[in-house]
């Protein structure tokens, strides 16, 4: 198995603490430490907590937190991992052998992908579309009846999307399913950004829409808690068994302390109250960042629906890596570049941050891009 460069985590983590200000970020302001723990009792809690192996699967109470959010689960179809990042990994390593075709939403997180390729099977790109309007990313669910054919292990959904923002509606998460279901293909549906949307409406998942769909997701984007390396699978209660004997081969359990706050997070209340905190701040920033993108007649977006991302057309002849790294040298801004989801011309915009900081990033982009031909 020979993985390729991760090319958007590689510059992310070289340069994200090395810059004055990162825009590179997904999602939220994270919380902190104190801002978790609402009570001296909780308090006391954490730091009573033995620093042992926890159960490698997950605890029990931790993983009845999770099936709580997909109707008809147990704690038997919950598989916890090191970050939704570990919950791709596993499950694709897992399902997919070489030989295998993998259908894949594009743009996407490129993680998948590659792990894809690395094990040897065919990776078949199904793109999502503007509509006529311009107004909405959508998936041409023709095409992806073209695409799936008998070889098709995975369809791979990324559903609110990274990097647009997008979601999928009830209609097309069904005709989703219903073409998996045809060939008997699995749904992998990447959830990792449900909670975070602009309307507070939380976004529909694939659960329950066939009986091969399975979830990964975690707690990093739409809770504001990337640092706890919280994240899980949610499938069939035999693919969640298999998957623990996976997970045995590489990170074997959560840490203790990220299992012990992941419970806080999801304890009756907290849930919805970190929910809330992230939808605050992305309604509060969103218009900070429309204001600064409608200035610019070279610049095009369409408003994303979830998460604290803006995909950003713009008209300059640079390549986007050339910008990116214009702008992290010159302005000390780091940007994700539409390159890193093969898309040329784009920019991945984090408006997450604390207000001040994004009104500072965005002057700083503005005095550079503002100068371009």
């Amino acid at each position: 198995m020979r993985l390729e460069p991760f090319a958007m985590e590689r510059f992310q983590s070289a340069w994200e603490h090395q810059v004055a200000w990162n825009l590179s970020e997904s999602g939220v302001e994270p919380l902190r430490l104190e801002e978790l723990t609402r009570s001296a009792e909780e308090r006391e809690q954490l730091l009573r907590q033995p620093l042992a192996y926890t159960q490698t699967n997950g605890t029990v109470e931790l993983r009845r937190l999770i099936a709580d959010l997909y109707a008809g689960a147990s704690t038997h179809h919950i598989q916890v991992t090191n970050g939704g990042s570990e919950a791709n990994f596993i499950t694709l390593l897992h399902l997919v052998e070489p030989g295998d075709e993998v259908v894949m939403m594009t743009p996407n997180y490129m993680q998948a992908p590659g792990i894809a390729k690395a094990l040897g099977a065919t990776v078949r790109e199904w793109p999502l579309r503007l509509n006529a309007e311009r107004s909405r990313w959508q998936p041409d669910l023709e095409a992806l009846e073209a695409l799936v054919t008998d070889r098709t292990k995975v369809i791979f959904i990324c559903t609110p999307n990274n990097p647009t923002g997008s979601r999928l509606t009830v209609a097309e998460l069904d005709r989703v399913a219903a073409i998996a279901s045809r060939t008997g293909a699995w749904v992998i549906s990447d959830e990792i950004y449900r909670g975070a949307e602009l309307d507070a409406e939380e976004s529909p998942g694939i659960w329950g829409r066939t009986d091969r769909a399975i979830v990964t997701c975690g707690l990093s984007k739409a809770y504001g808690l990337p640092g706890l390396r919280i994240g899980w699978v949610a499938a069939p209660p035999t693919v969640a068994e298999q998957l623990w004997a996976v997970h045995d081969y590489t990170t074997i359990a959560p840490g203790a302390l990220n299992d012990c706050l992941a419970r806080m997070a999801l304890s009756p209340g907290g849930r919805e109250r970190l929910l809330a905190r992230t939808r605050g701040i992305i309604r509060s920033n969103f218009p900070v960042l429309r204001a600064w993108l409608d200035k610019r007649k070279r610049f095009s977006y369409v408003a994303p629906e979830a998460g604290a991302i803006a995909f950003v057309k713009y008209g300059h002849p640079i390549n986007s890596t050339d910008l990116a790294e214009r702008l992290r040298i010159e302005q000390s801004v780091l940007v994700v570049p539409g390159d890193h989801f093969a898309m040329d011309g784009y920019l991945r915009l984090g408006f997450g941050s604390h207000p001040e900081h994004l009104v500072g990033a965005l002057e700083r982009i503005g005095e550079l891009v503002d100068t371009l031909a």
